[in-house]
């Protein structure tokens, strides 16, 4: 493979995204009629998470991590049943998009490298998939909907009792379907550390036009089955004991942290760390009651809530919040961990590093944009004065994880 020759063609196709994004779509659906009842009746969502997931291959191709993150997208592509033949159909017309879309720019050397690159992604793919079948590893876990709790108008706690042994770690995620929505996955943290009785946390957030989060939250009710897919994501606990520890979560941020801080109240109890926990409006503070549970049983934790004046705007808990990290001390020896909305995700942690954190010691996932196409600069010129982030890449965060709409 050719690293450079595959960023430069990467480049150009990403300026006509959405056009290469149709023409790929079209060009699958048309020489394979078949797949199209393997996805969801809304591509928007799906679009997205395709680039996204090649953007952060083309951007790590020297990075070792690489063969384990796509070992984890195979062994959860299983969930969407793929097949070696479904593979080499997505491969043939991804080929064929960027070259469509790359225009003149489309070499011969261009073509190879490519076909390469998709040829040694999806070894990595098949392989992890394969492992995971070898240790009786289920393509999903099927999971009953045990309780169904209302936080005000928006907002639902589901409790779910997989019919399978399913192994997480605290701070991870996981990809939920309901037959109400086929055919479509979302993720969603995991909001507690493992129970003797298996059931699991999820916290869901209702979108306005969000398909998946309306049927959780207004539809969902015990009785129901869900599917599960495996765990992922790297926001797990890797604070050796007596180190120091920073939570930072907005929203339904608050679900990784919780299981985190369950995590930490066992194993132990006598960590000293800092909580803050960011909301709109002081109606919206639903981890209030868990957090101070928590602080029971973590006795050095200290809890700060944040949220925005009465009557002003939302974004102004985001500046409270700020004021108040800037007033902490010691910043360098602590770990952080970080959970929210991208935009959230990525000023809070820019500021940290101000503060004197090693970037390496911010944990977040990676929560990539979805459905929100932006405006491409239509020259050079305008290219030179505003040059913009990678779409595909999530330019709010780091890498493919999550839509921000779901969690």
């Amino acid at each position: 493979m050719d690293p450079q020759l595959l960023r430069s063609t990467f480049a150009i196709v990403e300026r006509r995204a959405e056009h290469a994004v149709t023409f790929f779509y079209s060009h699958l659906f048309w020489h394979n009629p078949g797949v199209r009842e393997l996805f969801p009746e809304d591509m928007v969502p799906q679009r997205d998470r395709l680039f996204a997931a090649l953007t952060h291959v083309v951007t790590h191709l020297e990075d070792p991590a690489l063969a384990a993150y796509a070992a984890h997208l195979g062994r959860d592509h299983r969930k969407f049943l793929a097949t070696p033949g479904l593979y080499a159909a997505v491969g043939e017309s991804l080929v064929a998009a960027f070259a469509h879309a790359a225009g003149s720019a489309w070499t011969v050397e261009a073509e190879k490298a490519w076909a390469e690159a998709y040829a040694f992604l999806t070894e990595l793919m098949l392989a992890g998939a394969d492992e995971a079948a070898a240790e009786g590893e289920p393509a999903w876990w099927d999971a009953d909907v045990v309780r169904h709790e209302r936080h005000g108008d928006s907002l639902a706690v589901l409790t779910l009792r997989p019919r399978q042994p399913f192994p997480y770690a605290p701070g991870q995620y996981v990809s939920v379907s309901s037959l109400r929505v086929p055919r479509v996955w979302r993720t969603y943290s995991l909001a507690n550390a493992p129970r003797a009785d298996g059931t699991v946390d999820l916290h869901v957030s209702r979108i306005p036009g969000g398909a998946m989060s309306t049927a959780l939250v207004e539809e969902t009710g015990p009785g129901e089955v869900l599917r599960l897919s495996s765990a992922g994501g790297a926001v797990t606990a890797r604070t050796p004991p007596g180190g120091l520890r920073t939570y930072i979560c907005a929203g339904t941020g608050w679900a990784p942290v919780k299981a985190l801080l369950e995590e930490a109240a066992e194993a132990e109890p006598g960590a000293e760390g800092r909580l803050f926990v960011v909301a709109r409006a002081k109606e919206h503070l639903y981890a209030r009651p868990d957090a101070e549970a928590l602080k029971k049983r973590l006795p050095g934790l200290r809890v700060v809530y944040i949220t925005a004046a009465p009557g002003r705007r939302r974004d102004q808990a985001t500046e409270r919040l700020l004021q108040a990290l800037e007033a902490c001390e010691q910043w360098p020896a602590h770990d952080v961990y970080l959970a929210g909305p991208p935009g959230f995700l990525t000023e809070v942690a820019e500021f940290l590093v101000g503060l004197g954190v090693a970037p390496g010691r911010i944990r977040h996932d990676s929560v990539p944009s979805v459905g929100r196409f932006t405006v491409r600069p239509s020259s050079a010129a305008e290219r030179l004065l505003g040059p913009p982030q990678l779409h595909w890449h999530n330019p709010e965060a780091r890498a493919p994880r999550k839509d921000p709409a779901d969690d």
